[in-house]
């Protein structure tokens, strides 16, 4: 997945359980429930899977449940909400082109696999 230029600035990033995916169908910005906070190297290690995530085919669905904030010292870098259904992401930011603000993710690959992993466990079972 194509990350937006910003994403080496990013000191943390806040996961977000989604908690209305139909709203993000027309949405400027993620929305739902902060559940986690990833710093350093889990944050980094965050990142790299969303960058090591394979193109895929794009179903119709687009119901997110997993989304990040990704932080600078100084605010906001970028949004990123995924649907793991429909292999679809959407990312906001004032620095994300629009070109890569719908992009697709083969969400069977080992790092979507591991990237929904480590999102579950930001909650209790």
């Amino acid at each position: 997945m194509l990350l937006p230029l910003t994403h080496p600035k990013t000191d943390f990033l806040e996961v977000v359980r989604i908690t209305d995916p139909v709203r993000h169908l027309t949405s400027e910005d993620l929305s739902g429930d902060a559940v986690a906070i990833w710093e350093g190297d889990q944050a980094r290690q965050a990142l790299t899977l969303i960058a090591d995530l394979p193109d895929g085919e794009m179903y119709r669905c687009f119901l997110p449940g997993w989304g990040i904030r990704a932080h600078s010292s100084t605010g906001l870098l970028f949004e990123i909400a995924f649907c793991f259904r429909c292999h679809g992401a959407r990312i906001w930011g004032p620095d994300v082109a629009t070109a890569q603000r719908g992009q697709t993710f083969d969400a069977e690959s080992p790092a979507a696999h591991e990237l929904l992993r480590r999102f579950r466990s930001c909650t209790p079972s």
